[in-house]
């Protein structure tokens, strides 16, 4: 599976390596993912969701019944 936020949509990004001799050599930043599961009240089933920490907090604030509502509405198998 791929290293992509479900939510957020994050994905690795590539920069420099720089050495102390100032050499510069590709490398990827990842992204902090973290597969959580949660329990969807409202369905009566758990969810699990491979999320970045920043995603972990929208679902905080927003609500995961909202969150995963959108997800299905842009397309996404829930």
């Amino acid at each position: 599976m791929a290293r992509v936020c479900q939510v957020t949509g994050k994905r690795p990004i590539t920069g420099n390596r720089v050495s102390h001799s100032n050499v510069k050599t590709r490398r990827r930043f990842l992204p902090n993912l973290q597969t959580k599961r949660f329990f969807l009240a409202e369905e009566d089933k758990w969810v699990t969701l491979k999320l970045s920490s920043e995603a972990i907090r929208t679902i905080n604030k927003k609500g995961l019944y909202l969150v995963v509502k959108e997800l299905r509405a842009a397309g996404m198998h829930i």
